[in-house]
């Protein structure tokens, strides 16, 4: 296989692109902007170096608590559980929510083969367990998985926490997902949120 397939490959594993779309960026880089291909090279190595997840939430960051985490201005006593990175950006493009964030990097699919002990479950206990979070909003898709997640979160808190738990879904079409909703309907979906147990 040639150096140019190789390149091609490895872009098809990307999240939506095809073997049309990955031929086309790998022509783009290698022959129309071949001096973009040497900062690109450079920003991944940079970003694979010293992008991690924030310890407490999950998140993107570069030290050990993302920017959220770290911004005193955020209220940390309510936690938005967000599926992906993705949908935590979404929610904050909508900017109407002022909490934190908990990413659990999936959900529960066991026919998948994914369980409690493969998604970020662990550190969100832990952080209801030391206190000072009232509310737990679930911002999860509204399919099987996401309620079944839902459910194991909820049955899984700790005694006696007091923490209330809501989910959101006013606004949010059946089996859709956060990272495809407009601000408006994210607005709608948190200021309609309810209780969940």
């Amino acid at each position: 296989m040639s150096a140019f397939e190789q390149l091609q490959q490895q872009l098809k594993q990307l999240p939506g692109l095809g073997f049309r779309s990955a031929e086309r960026l790998a022509l783009h880089l290698l022959v129309e902007q071949p001096e973009s291909l040497v900062a690109l090279m450079a920003a991944l190595q940079a970003a694979a170096a010293s992008v991690r997840r924030c310890s407490r939430c999950g998140h993107l960051a570069e030290g050990d608590l993302c920017p959220i985490c770290a911004n005193p201005k955020r209220d940390a006593g309510v936690v938005c559980v967000v599926e992906h990175v993705p949908d935590l950006v979404a929610l904050e493009r909508a900017g109407t929510y002022h909490g934190v964030y908990h990413v659990l990097h999936g959900k529960l699919s066991p026919m998948h083969g994914v369980g409690p002990e493969h998604l970020n479950l662990a550190t969100l206990f832990t952080r209801v367990t030391e206190g000072g979070v009232r509310e737990l909003i679930l911002a999860l898709a509204n399919d099987v998985e996401g309620e079944a997640t839902c459910h194991y979160v909820t049955q899984h808190l700790p005694a006696g926490s007091g923490v209330k738990v809501t989910r959101i879904g006013f606004g949010l079409p059946s089996g859709g997902g956060v990272l495809y909703a407009d601000p408006v309907t994210l607005k709608s979906a948190l200021d309609g949120r309810r209780d969940y147990v």
